[in-house]
């Protein structure tokens, strides 16, 4: 079947991945990618599907309802696949109410936008949310995080993030709307902005420059291949149940500083460097406010009903990452400058 999908945040790292494989797996959809093109959001990150036939780019903002509810009117979307979000912790303890007005009001916008022009129609109509492991909170030495885990966000992004997995549900409840979500852990790959652990390291380890780490890098996270989540969106978008909520993670569990000493390793090998050189740029620095302790996610369910598994561990996939940012030294240099913003400023104009 034809469809014409919106996908909300595609500029970004993990929403260019996500537009990239639907436009090259469906050349019989329209994907419709609307970003803000804020400082995470770099379009050169799919220069290589831009001219494709059944994709198209629209500048704007979720926070508009008045855009959001024309570009509705006028695309009659049949699905949304809703990724756009402010998405750094750091940023959200400076800065909530940008997390409240994009994370939560953005999302309210675009559920009354879909509301309002399926007209209560949605029969091969979808709403699929993209979200994070964080709403759920943090976890002591043992156990996972499943579809069931109580929901006890710490930081503003994480409550924003769990206030509008609620809305979602709220609108499948209340207005009979056929809505999914999934929940992730951290992902990793190319296009990562480098504000994010990993291509900060690399970044850093790259030029000799001090590699922070929070507290005693204690803290662990469940990392996943971002080409791993874009199928499982992708596997989650055409085959689950309405209402459903599926957890994504990547079953590779690091603590912080293991991660950066094993990055440490696989760059010197990379680079040439004398074993062990890289670690000396290791720089504990004060620990980040309400910083979670432990995140790991049960996929059981994903793998149980819709059968995805991720495809890579996280050594494999770690080396893959940092081969990528030595290939693509360009795109690195223009986002670290802030060059990348002026990409395509003249062809795409607010709408």
């Amino acid at each position: 079947m034809a469809l014409k999908i919106l996908i909300t945040g595609g500029a970004g790292f993990i929403g260019s991945h996500v537009v990239r494989r639907f436009v090259k797996n469906y050349p019989d959809y329209l994907i419709v990618n609307l970003d803000k093109l804020t400082y995470a959001g770099n379009l050169a990150n799919l220069i290589d599907i831009e001219n494709s036939s059944n994709y198209r780019f629209i500048k704007g903002d979720i926070v508009d309802s008045s855009f959001i509810d024309k570009l509705f009117e006028d695309e009659r979307f049949d699905a949304v696949v809703h990724l756009a979000a402010e998405s750094h912790v750091d940023r959200s303890i400076v800065s909530p109410l940008d997390f409240v007005m994009t994370n939560v009001v953005g999302t309210v916008n675009l559920l009354n936008a879909a509301r309002k022009y399926w007209k209560s129609n949605y029969e091969n109509k979808r709403f699929y949310h993209v979200s994070t492991d964080e709403v759920y909170g943090t976890l002591g030495e043992d156990g996972m995080f499943t579809e069931d885990t109580a929901y006890d966000p710490h930081s503003p992004y994480s409550a924003s993030k769990a206030s509008s997995d609620h809305f979602v549900r709220a609108y499948a409840d209340t207005y009979g709307m056929n809505t999914v979500i999934s929940n992730c852990s951290n992902n990793y790959g190319s296009f990562h902005f480098p504000e994010k652990l990993i291509p900060l390291a690399i970044n850093n380890i790259k030029n000799n420059k001090p590699v922070p780490v929070y507290g005693k890098g204690e803290n662990i996270r469940d990392w996943l291949w971002v080409e791993d989540h874009a199928r499982a969106i992708d596997v989650i978008f055409h085959n689950a149940k309405s209402g459903e909520t599926y957890n994504v993670g990547g079953h590779n569990e690091w603590k912080n500083i293991d991660l950066i000493r094993l990055l440490c390793n696989i760059m010197d090998q990379k680079l040439g460097r004398e074993p062990g050189s890289s670690e000396k740029l290791i720089s504990f620095v004060t620990d980040r406010a309400g910083h979670d302790l432990r995140y790991a996610i049960d996929s059981t369910k994903l793998q149980r009903e819709l059968g995805w598994t991720p495809s890579l561990q996280f050594e494999e996939g770690l080396e893959k990452t940092v081969d990528w940012y030595l290939a693509n030294e360009e795109w690195l240099e223009n986002v670290t400058s802030g060059n990348y913003q002026k990409y395509y400023e003249d062809q795409y104009a607010t709408r």
